[in-house]
This record gives structure tokens, sequence and C-alpha cells, in this order.
């Protein structure tokens, strides 16, 4: 009788990602109008040309020389940007987006190994029948509540105010109203501190467990004062032979849907995705770093440091093939970390 081979990861397997938000547009209006739709006004994106200074580091040979250093500053540092601010009459900043929440975490979209497929859905339902998906969807509406995906708009503002509801037959129905300043981006609480917020998670939960189909609104009100700048995402310029950096040409483009003078500023969908995700507080340096986003080696681009190494086993890879192919069970702290790289999606194949 021929020999068992050993189970190997499969060289095609993907998941879809099971938060799917849509982009977020930006509107202008006042506080007082929070539950009045038809107040509120799309910001528009504008042109500024800027005269900057030269001011990022030299090297050595012009910074020690006086004159070198003089015929450097006088060059003016000429650029065209895009803005966008609120209308100086109104002092509120409106954030709005839908999300939709998926089932089927145990499922990948595609793999190429049935073996391994099998082992695989099995591990996970044991995940989900041991752990449930609770802790998952309470740090997923956590990051709803609190505004974390506003960004830097929510940096400085005098009030946060986020307002969600449920989308269903043709019905909205609202869920809760939350104060986002009340709410830590640092801490995840075991248990939710109120009804609305309890009743938040356990819709998000039940969309991952495939028990119910979820589609939610989210606007966030952000009072921040009239005439204030607001920050929708930055467009990456692939092109910089066309729009690229240089004298007289435009250096900052930001995102906006729509056409033309009718175009909305707006936030990329992607950008809501990752602060959704930030919910990894299981990675080694989490107790002086605070949350970062679930990814499968912990990285954090704006920091240059991936936090899950895999020399130290903690990184997604080394992780899954532990717990499917050799029946290591990882730790809870570590089996939550999975299964919201599974929920994040990506493509997670051997690629030897």
């Amino acid at each position: 009788m021929a020999e068992e081979k050993a189970l190997k990861t499969a060289s095609v397997l993907s998941f879809e990602r099971k938060l799917d938000p849509s982009d977020a547009l930006f509107f202008s209006g006042h506080w007082n109008d929070k539950d009045n739709d038809k107040a509120w006004q799309p910001i528009h994106l504008r042109e500024k040309a800027v005269r900057g200074t030269i001011s990022n580091r030299q090297p050595a040979k012009t910074g020690n020389d006086p004159l070198k250093l003089n015929a450097a500053i006088e060059n003016p540092n000429l650029q065209t940007v895009d803005v966008a601010t609120l209308p100086f009459d109104c002092d509120t900043l409106k954030v709005e987006f839908t999300l939709r929440v998926l089932g089927g975490v145990s499922e990948p979209a595609a793999c190429n190994h049935t073996g391994y497929r099998s082992k695989l859905v099995t591990t996970i339902g044991h995940y989900i029948e041991n752990q449930g998906l609770g802790i998952l969807g309470q740090r997923y509406a956590t990051n709803l509540v609190n505004g974390r995906f506003l960004w830097r708009n929510r940096l400085g503002a005098d009030a946060v105010s986020i307002q969600i509801s449920r989308l269903k037959d043709g019905e909205e129905t609202a869920i809760g109203v939350f104060d986002a300043l009340a709410h830590s981006l640092r801490v995840f609480e075991d248990k939710p501190s109120s009804k609305e917020l309890e009743s938040l998670a356990g819709l998000i939960t039940a969309g991952l467990s495939g028990r119910e189909h979820v589609l939610l609104r989210i606007k966030a009100f952000i009072r921040m004062g009239g005439g204030q700048e607001v920050f929708p995402s930055q467009e990456l310029l692939l092109d910089k032979d066309d729009k690229g950096k240089g004298k007289g040409k435009k250096s900052r483009f930001l995102y906006s849907v729509g056409q033309a003078e009718n175009a909305v500023a707006a936030m990329h969908s992607q950008k809501i995705g990752n602060a959704l995700r930030t919910i990894d507080t299981w990675y080694p340096d989490a107790a002086t770093n605070g949350p970062i986003a679930v990814e499968p080696y912990g990285s954090v681009t704006t920091q240059g440091v991936a936090y899950r190494q895999p020399k130290a086993k903690k990184d997604f890879y080394s992780l899954l093939d532990a717990w499917v192919l050799k029946d290591k069970e990882p730790t809870v702290e570590d089996q939550h970390f999975v299964i919201a790289v599974l929920v994040r999606g990506g493509v997670f194949g051997d690629a030897s």
C-alpha cells in the first residue's frame, strides 16, 4: 500500500474580502442639520498655486557651505495642489458611505487542492464553533463608532457624531447614534459599552457568519469650524511625465467622484477598509504601539516595520501552515488574527 503523501498548501488559494465598503463622499453643512439630508451640499475640489520654500534636508556639501545653501533656498518651490475646504458659512463635514458584510469566511474563493481545501474548511469551522466570530464583529463595530475611518479629519474635531443604520428590503432602520470621541482608538473593550453597539456588533457577526444579509449606511458628522480644510484621499501619481512633480506642475491630486466641476471630494474604499480592519492588538508590540491593520506580516508602511516576522512564527503564513498542515493549534489570540486575515481577503497560495 502506497504511503499517503503529506498534505501541502494549495498553489492557488484566495479569499474574497468580507467587509466591502463603498467610497466615502464628503458634504458640508451645519451641525444642527444632522437629521436633514437635504441641507448638505457636496464638497468640490479646487486648485491652489503656492510658493513654498526649500526646507528639506540638504546634502552635507550644500548644508555646510553658506554660499551653496543660500543659492539653493533662493529658488522658490512653486507648485499647484488640490485642496478641499468647508465653506465659511458651514461648520460641519459630513462623510457618508455604505458597508456590505459578507458570509462564507471558511470558504476559499479559489483553491486547486481538494484535500487542502477540506482540511482548511474543517479547521476554520472548528474555530467558528469554539470561538465564534463575535470578537471580530465587535472590533469592526468599534472601529465604526469611534470614527477611525475618518483618519485626519477626526483630529482636532470639536465633536464627532456617527449615525449608523441598516438597509434592508428597500427600508432604512436606525441602529444608533454614537459619540465617536467617547470611544478609544487604542483599546477594544471585552464587552459592548451600550445596547446600540451590542446590536451593531451582533449584526456584523451575523453577516460574517452568513446568517443574515447585512448592508449598513454610515454617516459621520465632524464639527470643525467654518472654512477649515478637510482631507479626502490623495491620489497616487503613476504617470509623472504628464502630471508629475516639477515647477508649475500639480504636486498633489485629491480623489473625487463624478465628472469635472460636479465631482464630489471622496475617500477611497481601500482607506475605509484599512481603518475598519485596524483591530490587531495580538502582535508582540501591541501594548506600546497600539492596534494595527490586519496584514499577513503585520506591516505598517508609515513606520517601515513588519511587526509579525516569520522568524518569530507570528506571521499569517507560519500560523496558518502550522494550524492546517501540522495540527498545531495557535493561541486563541493568534487564531483571531488568522481568521481576521481571511476576512480581509487576499491571495495566499504557495508560490513554490
